[in-house]
């Protein structure tokens, strides 16, 4: 008994063609099928975020995601788009000057959370970090300088921005 189906899904702009279990998740098949290891196994019961990819711009758990769901979405993972992201390549920035980077275990989620979070509210405040970051785990930082990270990008991204939007309006 064949119990493979073909999938494609739309990883980072990138097509993928597949034949998989059904009930592979999405974690698995990154990381397995796709070899995009970037996204992080970890407790494989949604509580601690290592597994974090966006979807359709909706940051959510790869582990409790089944693949076969994720057809017609748009795929984000910390590799980021093949044409590039200087959101999320600010965002991997301000995580590494501002020493967000431990472990970098839990890492990769939490960057995608905060540009999930970005891409919703460009000026967060510290609670609104606070509440994009609930459900991810970090036994190294202590949470401090991941805020400070995202704060940091957040900062850099407005000011980029501010001489593309004084020229637009000239």
């Amino acid at each position: 008994m064949n119990d493979l189906v073909p999938v494609s899904l739309l990883v980072n702009g990138v097509r993928y063609d597949a034949a998989i279990r059904p009930w592979r998740t999405l974690l698995e098949v990154l990381r397995e099928t796709l070899a995009l290891t970037g996204t992080k196994r970890s407790c494989g019961e949604g509580q601690c975020g290592a597994c974090t990819v966006l979807i359709d711009g909706r940051a959510v758990n790869a582990c409790l995601y089944l693949a076969v769901e994720a057809q017609g979405k748009e795929i984000q993972t910390i590799e980021g788009p093949a044409a590039g992201d200087p959101v999320l390549a600010q965002i991997q920035r301000s995580f590494a000057t501002k020493g967000a980077i431990q472990c970098g275990f839990c890492t990769p989620g939490m960057v995608i959370a905060a540009r999930a979070l970005l891409a919703e509210r460009a000026q967060p405040s510290e609670d609104e970090i606070r509440a994009a970051l609930v459900g991810h785990l970090c036994r190294c930082t202590g949470y401090v300088q991941i805020i400070e990270a995202i704060q940091d990008a957040a900062g850099a991204l407005a000011r980029d921005a501010a001489p593309v939007a004084a020229r637009v309006g000239s």
